[in-house]
């Protein structure tokens, strides 16, 4: 059987492809760093024997995606991760459009291409995995992070309107979103600022999604607390809402940003919390959140 990961380069994406040579997957793994990607299939190779396909591909082009898949049509792929991604931090009014731009082709059009060329020969076959990396970003707006949010949301949404499709065809073909909370990841690198909570794993997190993805769950939220979070999302007011995001977002720590740190927004500071701390704070109204079922 043979997988192809976006974004394998680095992150979530090299970890998603560790995990699945380990499970005895065949790889074709897509970055735009071909050094990275020769050393990760080196690895891969050299541990678990498997084979890997190494493609260079820029997916802020649209028809750089469309050649990928040109590419691996004959190749019989059972399993699709669209992980590849990053975010822009800062002021929607000071942030930089051309950088923008290039995410929303990255997060939006890359994984809309694919999952739709992937999917419709999936269909065709009743056979095959998709999965999207969403993030708990995907469920609410973020002030100080608007498109990076903005553009999640569209992954999660455009993942449940595919399933739902699926389903009432009664076909076999998986498609679910994985909607983790702050990872440890370069991201932080690529944003320009750094998550104002601890973040997962990376491994660890990767896992978890590999194993609800052949489960054959829709929506995949790592964490106690992150599961909490989006169910009471469905109880807040859309302001209150707002605020809080808005008020996380601003306790980033800023890194040598492109543009200016907005006066007074408080992006100068620094606030971690532990998972523990996290999860003892949302620990109590945890038995309140009637609906959290979805997402367990």
């Amino acid at each position: 059987m043979i997988a192809l990961v976006t974004g394998a380069s680095s992150g979530l994406g090299r970890e998603f492809s560790r995990i699945l040579a380990r499970r005895g997957f065949n790889l074709v793994i897509v970055a735009r760093r071909r050094q990275r990607l020769e050393e990760l299939r080196k690895e891969l190779t050299g541990q678990y024997g498997v084979k890997v396909k190494v493609l260079v591909h820029d997916l802020s082009d649209p028809d750089e995606c469309k050649e990928l898949y040109n590419e691996v049509e004959n190749a019989n792929i059972d399993i699709l991760i669209n992980s590849a991604g990053f975010g822009v931090f800062g002021k929607f009014t000071e942030t930089d459009l051309d950088r923008e731009i290039e995410m929303i082709d990255v997060n939006i059009k890359a994984l809309h291409i694919l999952t739709k060329l992937f999917l419709q020969k999936f269909v065709k076959r009743d056979r095959g995995h998709i999965l999207n990396v969403a993030s708990l970003a995907g469920f609410t707006a973020g002030p100080y992070f608007s498109s990076y949010y903005a553009s999640k949301n569209y992954v999660l949404q455009l993942t449940k309107a595919i399933y739902e499709e699926l389903r009432v065809d009664r076909s076999n073909v998986y498609i679910g979103a994985f909607c983790p909370g702050p990872v440890k990841t370069e991201f932080n690198d690529v944003a320009g600022a750094e998550f104002a909570v601890a973040g997962l794993d990376e491994a660890e997190a990767a896992e978890y999604a590999i194993e609800k993805m052949f489960d054959g769950q829709l929506i995949i939220v790592p964490k106690m607390y992150a599961k909490a979070a989006v169910a009471m999302q469905r109880f807040l007011p859309t302001k209150m809402m707002l605020a809080a995001t808005g008020r996380i977002q601003r306790s980033r720590t800023v890194r040598e940003p492109e543009l200016p740190v907005p006066v007074n927004t408080g992006a100068d500071m620094k606030l971690r919390l532990s998972d523990d701390e996290l999860d003892r704070a949302i620990s109590g109204i945890v038995d309140d959140i009637k609906d959290i079922n979805e997402i367990e």
